[in-house]
């Protein structure tokens, strides 16, 4: 669906209507040179189903032709480039490439998503086209149409489309978008930190289990004559078996903060990736296109006519049709302005799916890690049980034995 084919003002655009899907998984070999090795990545798209392997620089490439061409749109941001590559460790590496991989799924979803980028002819190639030449067909692509002022049905008449207070909703609009994007980055900040939290719980109840199977490992045989030797070394046994207890739970609240990073905090940063797409369109929109509608008034109320005189025919047409074209790109961009914030306002309400997404993985979070500890209860009370018993059973044997030696002191009477 494209933005174009029906009302300029897109009123009635639902989340129904937001397109494809598209996953982006990292190739597991490396390519290149043996010192020179770099990572590719798989992509896959609903719509085409043809996987297509891209490497970072295209995708840099592939950003910024959609940035010259849809400059009036929401392009969303990449994920930024390596820094200090040098001192990474083998698992920093992996953590920046899945971190790397994340960030180029959320763009990919955004620009799919987007009813206007994901009908462009440059998603098409990149999505279908083979590795080796897909920049240079993107950018003959991209030199052959220029940007979408030029092949919009909309832009001649961009003027006509705009009500009266368009500028005033425009920057109420923003103000409002604004407070949610910093309400948003609140609470995904607190996602991050609770699927944290049960990573380091996991790491704390392994720890744990690891303690428990050393002590019952390791620790040296008590001394026969030691009290309660022999219930020791039942306890000892059932510490190690308990232990594998723990390495269950610490899988289980593993598998809870992956949970929450997935199903949470990824779709939360896909959210925040648009809003700050939206302050970026908002940000050119202020620094240019004003600036060129200023400056196109001034022109014509100004030198252009003052200067007739002396100048040619032509060239005051050339300049006339300057200006026209400035001021039809001015009313374009405050048209698409206001589309870009009607979609933004459209995905607010996955908010209410994400909150779901959320209580859904606690419940289920706590169901498991509670199973687990319902399970380890009665083991433990089978082993005080054990351990009360064989206690019991040593010291009925202490005292058995110390009256038999104390009866051979005495002797008969």
């Amino acid at each position: 669906m494209h933005l174009g084919q029906q009302s300029p003002l897109v009123d009635g655009l639902s989340l129904k209507e937001l397109g494809d899907s598209v996953l982006v998984e990292i190739e597991p070999q490396r390519k290149g040179l043996p010192f020179l090795k770099h990572v590719e990545y798989r992509i896959v798209s609903k719509c085409f189903q043809i996987p297509v392997q891209r490497r970072y620089s295209d995708f840099e490439v592939f950003h910024s032709l959609l940035l010259q061409k849809f400059i009036y749109r929401m392009v969303p941001p990449l994920p930024p480039k390596r820094i200090l590559k040098g001192v990474l460790n083998s698992v920093s590496d992996r953590e920046f490439n899945d971190n790397r991989r994340r960030g180029l799924q959320r763009f990919m979803t955004l620009v799919i998503r987007h009813p206007v980028l994901a009908g462009d002819e440059l998603v098409s190639l990149f999505l279908s086209v083979s590795s080796t030449d897909v920049q240079n067909k993107m950018r003959e692509a991209y030199k052959r149409t220029g940007d979408e002022f030029l092949t919009s049905q909309i832009a001649l008449h961009g003027k006509l489309n705009l009500p009266e207070d368009l500028k005033s909703q425009a920057a109420a609009n923003r103000e409002i978008i604004a407070s949610i994007h910093s309400s948003f980055n609140k609470l995904r900040d607190v996602a991050e930190r609770m699927a944290q939290r049960s990573r380091e719980n996991s790491t704390d109840l392994l720890m744990f289990g690891k303690d428990l199977s050393e002590l019952g490992s390791d620790t040296p045989d008590l001394p026969v004559n030691a009290t309660m030797s022999k219930a020791w070394k039942t306890q000892r046994k059932s510490l190690v078996e308990l232990s594998g207890e723990f390495g269950l739970l610490a899988d289980r609240a593993a598998h809870q903060g992956s949970r929450e990073e997935d199903e949470v905090v990824e779709k939360l940063n896909l959210l925040l990736e648009q809003l700050q797409s939206y302050k970026d369109l908002c940000d050119r929109h202020d620094s240019g296109v004003l600036l060129e509608h200023q400056r196109a008034f001034e022109k014509r109320s100004g030198p252009v006519y003052q200067s007739s005189i002396v100048q040619p025919e032509s060239r005051l047409t050339q300049q006339e049709n300057t200006i026209i074209n400035m001021e039809m790109r001015s009313y374009f961009s405050l048209l698409c302005l206001h589309q870009e914030t009607q979609m933004v306002f459209t995905h607010l309400p996955l908010v209410t799916s994400i909150l779901g997404t959320f209580v859904h993985s606690q419940i289920q979070g706590h169901k498991e890690m509670g199973d687990v500890w319902g399970e380890l209860h009665p083991k433990l009370k089978e082993l005080f049980e054990s351990t009360n018993e064989a206690s019991s059973r040593s010291s009925s044997q202490t005292h058995t034995s110390r009256g038999q030696k104390t009866c051979a002191v005495i002797g008969p009477a």
